[in-house]
């Protein structure tokens, strides 16, 4: 041989599929001109794959000097639907692999093929008595162990030989031949069976495609159609190349599937031929070219799948006004054509990496026409759809809390964990900080300290003191209305957060853990503070709100929010004190609060997208 059959190997097919074996002899029987095939299995044990015994017989012309000629030289081959390296696959999983050939009604050719292959190592020999076919007999499987026992189970092989030569069977039952492939297994002392044959290969139709891919080649696609019981859905999208078949599950996505029906799509040209990698795996095009075909494949898909199943049409009509009303801000960027069929993942993305593009142009551009001034306002609209979503979808995570969620947990909903927010730093930060689920006007904030020491934020407005270290830490300290550095008064915010399932005695601490933080506060502060904010969140319950009942008034609220203010006294020589307003609110009251907020919001925009 010409070509190092080891090394070979290796090469050409170093990620191949057991399965393989069975689709290279069925292919070279085809190619010798065989219509009666025949597999035999035998295995002693499923879990002991050195027992594994392969015979294939076929009735085709047999190993002629032709292609016993091209069979011991790789490469060699005079058209470009043959690799001419298929058999290497047989030496992946076996060391022994026995051919005997009829051919030309007299003659029997026999040889051993191997890693030590040589083409003068054959036997050759007349008979007499013998139809023309070939016998490939593998043993000594190498294998440690077989990635999946369906490859040896006749129903499995049955329909991925049916699949992997849908094209070439197709034509060989128009040209009138009776198939017949029948696969033996005989596994542990149980024997199966099954039989491939001219009933099993649909009787496709088909049409050619309109395609400016190519001004030479034509484009056509072979399908077929059929209502099944819904337990056997199937559907399989593919290329046809060189009498194989290259599935492409991107056409329609698993999720998109019709339920019900039988389905095959085969897109044949002779613009693939020679186009594949050498296992047979992957198109070996450019990627316009690869996605101006999957464009025109999905495309008549969809037109065919429309016209014969009518409720795909109201389906995809459906889905994508679901799109529409979850993703507001993207519509008239979803492509239509994949609708339906596409995965929702991959629509979105799309759809999302063009809305980025438009804006990257927009931002990058020095001045702005008429029509991207235009395009400008619609831009921002949209980005300001994008902000309301996340809003929401904040909304819906606090909806689905649970005692299970630590404090940590909730507080990261609200904003992110030991990180300080800065106001000329808000659009940067504005998916980190949720301080909107409190209420608007805090977006309006100077600073936010989240998940810090009381002596960092105290350390923030007074950098030129030395402070203590402090482990009584507050979940979210807002500093706002004022700019501490170059302001001598301004207003503050302290937020705690409960976890939920918690005892009264630990949810009322919040109230007492008030007074701690505002003396110490005003200690350094020396009354630039004028209000404190304090705001406890707790989930409420019988017990707590017949507690608070008493010293605390009921605010508005789509749920329930107690309020009192008081007077905390921060020195006695001279008596100062400090006007203190706390909420205690319950959690799902904000939640209640915030989405009613929000979805006002997400009405006023679907009504304007839609």
């Amino acid at each position: 041989m010409k070509v190092k059959i080891g090394q070979a190997v290796k090469l050409f097919f170093g990620k191949s599929s057991f399965e393989m074996i069975f689709f290279e002899a069925i292919a070279n029987a085809l190619d010798a001109d065989a219509i009666d095939i025949s597999i035999d299995i035998r295995a002693e044990a499923l879990n002991q794959p050195n027992s594994i015994k392969i015979t294939i017989c076929d009735n085709g012309i047999g190993f002629t000097d032709v292609r016993y000629r091209k069979f011991s030289n790789l490469l060699d081959v005079d058209e470009n639907t043959h690799k001419g390296i298929g058999r290497l696959v047989y030496l992946c999983y076996f060391n022994n692999i026995k051919i005997t050939s009829y051919y030309e009604n007299n003659k029997l050719r026999e040889f051993e093929f191997n890693e030590n292959f040589k083409e003068e190592d054959v036997k050759i020999s007349q008979v007499d008595g013998f139809k023309s076919g070939t016998k490939i007999i593998m043993s000594d499987c190498s294998l440690d162990r077989l990635h999946s026992y369906q490859y040896l189970q006749p129903n499995y092989l049955k329909k991925r030989i049916l699949e992997e030569f849908y094209s070439q069977l197709f034509k060989l039952k128009q040209n009138k031949s009776n198939i017949k492939i029948t696969i033996n297994s005989h596994i542990e002392d149980k024997d199966y069976n099954e039989e491939l044959n001219n009933n099993d290969i649909p009787d496709f139709e088909t049409v050619e495609l309109d395609s400016s891919i190519t001004l030479i080649d034509k484009f056509y696609l072979h399908y077929f159609i059929k209502e099944v019981d819904i337990s056997e859905t199937t559907l399989i999208t593919a290329i046809t190349v060189e009498n194989r078949t290259l599935p492409n599950k991107e056409i329609i996505s698993e999720e998109n599937k019709p339920k019900g029906y039988f389905i095959v799509f085969l897109l044949y040209s002779d613009f693939f031929n020679g186009k594949v990698d050498s296992a047979r795996q992957k198109l070996e095009i450019n990627e316009s070219e690869l996605q101006e075909i999957k464009h025109l494949f999905r495309k008549k898909v969809a037109s065919i799948l429309e016209e014969q199943i009518p409720n795909i049409a109201q389906r995809n009509k459906e889905v994508k006004i679901n799109l529409v009303n979850k993703f507001p801000h993207l519509s008239g960027y979803f492509n239509t054509e994949t609708i339906g069929y596409a995965a929702k993942t991959d629509i979105l993305k799309n759809a999302q990496e063009q809305f980025f593009k438009d804006q990257k142009e927009l931002l990058e551009a020095t001045s702005l026409t008429d029509e991207q001034y235009k395009q400008s306002i619609e831009l921002s609209a949209r980005s300001l759809t994008e902000y309301i979503l996340f809003r929401q979808i904040t909304i819906e995570k606090l909806k689905k809390t649970t005692k299970e969620n630590s404090e940590y947990e909730l507080h990261n909903l609200f904003m992110t964990p030991k990180v300080q927010f800065n106001n000329k730093n808000m659009v940067n930060d504005i998916y980190s900080n949720n301080a909107w689920l409190l209420d608007d006007k805090y977006m309006t904030y100077e600073t936010i300290l989240s998940d810090k020491e009381i002596g960092e934020l105290i350390k923030y407005i007074t950098s030129d003191e030395n402070i203590e270290r402090d482990a009584d830490r507050p979940d979210m300290a807002l500093v706002f209305s004022n700019n501490p550095e170059t302001s001598n008064i301004f207003d503050l915010v302290i937020v705690e957060i409960k976890k939920r399932g918690i005892s009264l005695e630990e949810n009322m601490k919040t109230v007492t853990q008030l007074e701690k933080r505002a003396r110490k506060l005003m200690e350094y502060y020396k009354n630039r503070i004028q209000r404190i904010w304090y705001y406890g969140i707790i989930e409420f319950n019988e017990k707590i709100e017949l507690h608070l009942a008493g010293e605390y008034r009921e605010l508005y609220s789509l749920g329930k929010i107690y309020y009192k203010e008081t007077q905390v006294a921060i020195s006695l020589s001279p008596k100062v004190t400090l006007p203190i307003q706390i909420f205690i609110w319950d959690i799902d009251a904000i939640i209640k609060d915030a989405d009613a907020r929000n979805s006002a919001f997400l009405r006023l925009i679907k009504s304007k997208f839609i």
